[in-house]
């Protein structure tokens, strides 16, 4: 009740051109409490971001085969302006597809056919990451504030996508620590994420490219995965 309760305060937008699959999704939202927006066509979900950011969601839920503007192009547009959470829903399951949604900013990807109750499962489990109490902590160059669900570097924010801002995120949290992989998968995009570890180093390089010098602070190893370690690079 607790959960549903604070469901009533978060707006999700369907980005969906199937209608019946869109009403099926929506009056499920609805019935677990949560407010509902909806586009039939990626240029409807546009209009609803080139509107103010009052009238902006809380996540989206986004096909890819849509009409006219496709999917990738509406979360490229969505990224330009806002790093709301993205789920990804679509019957496209190549790993090419799974990893340019993940390196144009999506958060999740689920494939159709699904389960509404794991549609569910993924919507909470982004939100309770976006709930989570206020920890400020500093590595080096870089300082984290949970609360507000941002990185700094140097005291300038950083730019990342919800997904990118996960890893990063994570990598702090297990400073020191070597991380496999697959581990990664499963703390952060879930067990029952149908991709490949690769969508793991995608996610790494687009935040690397972000960090600049302090790239460095993320070490490969070779042949299992990464290390997050703070280093002097000033006089490098």
């Amino acid at each position: 009740m607790e959960e549903r309760a604070m469901n009533r305060n978060v707006r999700i937008l369907l980005v969906e051109d199937e209608e019946r699959l869109r009403g099926t999704i929506q009056e499920y939202l609805r019935m677990n409490g949560y407010q509902t927006l909806e586009a039939s066509s990626g240029a409807e979900a546009l209009r609803i971001f080139a509107s103010g950011e009052a009238e902006w969601p809380d996540l989206v839920l986004l096909d890819l085969m849509l009409p006219a503007v496709s999917g990738f192009d509406v979360l490229s547009r969505i990224r330009e302006k806002s790093n709301v959470p993205v789920i990804i829903l679509t019957a496209r399951c190549s790993e090419e597809d799974q990893l340019r949604g993940f390196s144009l900013g999506a958060d999740d990807y689920l494939m159709k056919p699904f389960l509404l109750s794991v549609l569910q499962a993924r919507i909470e489990a982004l939100l309770r990451r976006m709930r989570e109490p206020n920890r400020r902590r500093t590595y080096g160059v870089l300082s984290i504030d949970e609360k507000a669900h941002k990185i700094f570097m140097n005291g300038s924010l950083l730019p990342l996508t919800p997904r990118e801002y996960e890893v990063l995120r994570y990598f702090m949290r297990n400073e020191q620590i070597v991380l496999t992989r697959d581990h990664l998968l499963d703390e952060i995009w879930g067990i029952d994420y149908s991709g490949t570890d690769r969508s793991v180093d995608t996610i790494v390089k687009q935040i690397r490219l972000k960090l600049g010098r302090a790239a460095k602070y993320i070490d490969t190893i070779y042949g299992i995965g990464y290390r997050f370690e703070v280093k002097d690079y000033e006089d490098d």
